[in-house]
């Protein structure tokens, strides 16, 4: 419908819309985090609940302390190498649609403990991420922007074509191989249908 069409029914007190939007405002404002946290940005994570900040505005009211029950993982902290596995089986168990926020300089790439041989460069290697969000730590408007980003893209995504959610694609993975402990590192150390390492350019 065009949008001068719809302006002018609104006026008169006429409201339309499709399946599909009111399929993606039932699914934006009812985001259920995950319960849990990693380092010092799980901090910031609870500062984003409380009072002054109040995600519950948004639609995130419930954290549930079990991954069944969510759909958004905030991987807020330093992630390593022997907490790898239990983020992947986290996410391997939430519900779909599901989708992952990393928070932090640490959770993105490292962060100030990337040169570590103990942790992981970015979750991002092993499950995919719809929102990085940058800093050490970032602060709670920081995770407020990000989630009104994926709110964004969930209200944007369509119920089929090249655009529709993960979980409505036949062909695309629920779950991502938990890395196991190697000799001397995690095997794989990368998930290759996620993550490869960019070209070198001479």
């Amino acid at each position: 419908m065009d949008e001068g069409l719809k302006s002018e029914l609104q006026k008169q007190g006429i409201f339309t819309t499709s399946l599909q939007e009111v399929y993606n405002w039932g699914r934006k404002n009812s985001v259920w985090p995950l319960q849990f946290g990693l380092a010092c940005c799980a901090i910031e994570m609870i500062a984003t609940t409380m009072a002054r900040y109040d995600l519950a505005r948004f639609g995130a009211e419930v954290f549930r302390p079990s991954p069944r029950q969510a759909d958004l993982m905030i991987v807020a902290g330093t992630v390593t190498k022997k907490m790898a596995p239990q983020v992947v089986r986290l996410y391997n168990q939430m519900a779909e649609p599901k989708y992952v926020i990393a928070m932090g300089a640490c959770a993105i790439s490292g962060g100030p403990f990337k040169q570590g041989y103990n942790v992981l460069k970015g979750i991002d290697r092993y499950i995919p991420v719809d929102v990085h969000i940058p800093g050490c730590p970032p602060r709670p408007e920081a995770l407020i922007h990000a989630f009104m980003t994926l709110q964004r893209k969930i209200s944007e995504q369509t119920l089929a074509g090249p655009r529709r959610p993960r979980h409505l694609d036949a062909e695309a993975p629920s779950e991502f191989p938990v890395p196991q402990f190697g000799a001397h590192d995690l095997v794989p150390p990368k998930n290759p249908e996620l993550w490869q390492p960019p070209a070198l350019v001479r």
